[in-house]
């Protein structure tokens, strides 16, 4: 069983992601990631750095730090979200087509999952909890 002081933080965390796009957060911050350490992989791995080698360091980076504002400042995700979007679909221009695809798609459905939060909706109830009141009732 679950110590006590280990269950409060669970608590707290658990609260504290559920006021804020977490998931969408952390897949675009996760994309920008794996951009970057795709384009240090060897020469033989790199297909395409980009127009520009600033570039193609400039935007994952970007992504990652976009990642960590929508977390951590969730008031502002709309603008964080498009400018995601934006910037993933961009990294397939620069930076080894987007992280060979899987950093795009992490960008872009975590910058969709950021945009399509909502922060004033009810918490959700598992099917377990909604079984136990149905035959309660």
């Amino acid at each position: 069983m679950a110590e006590p002081g280990r269950r409060k933080t669970r608590a707290a965390f658990r609260d504290w992601r559920g006021r804020r796009p977490f998931w969408g957060g952390l897949l675009l911050a996760l994309g920008g990631a794996e951009i970057l350490l795709t384009e240090k992989a060897s020469l033989k791995v790199v297909m395409h750095i980009g127009m520009q080698g600033l570039a193609g360091y400039l935007l994952p980076a970007l992504m990652l730090l976009l990642g960590l504002l929508v977390l951590f400042n969730p008031a502002q995700r709309l603008f964080y979200s498009i400018v995601g979007v934006l910037v993933s679909l961009g990294s397939w221009l620069t930076s080894n087509l987007g992280g060979f695809f899987i950093g795009l798609l992490l960008g872009v459905v975590g910058s969709c999952l950021a945009f399509g939060w909502l922060p004033d909706q009810d918490a959700r109830v598992s099917r377990r909890q909604r079984r136990r009141e149905r035959v309660g009732a």
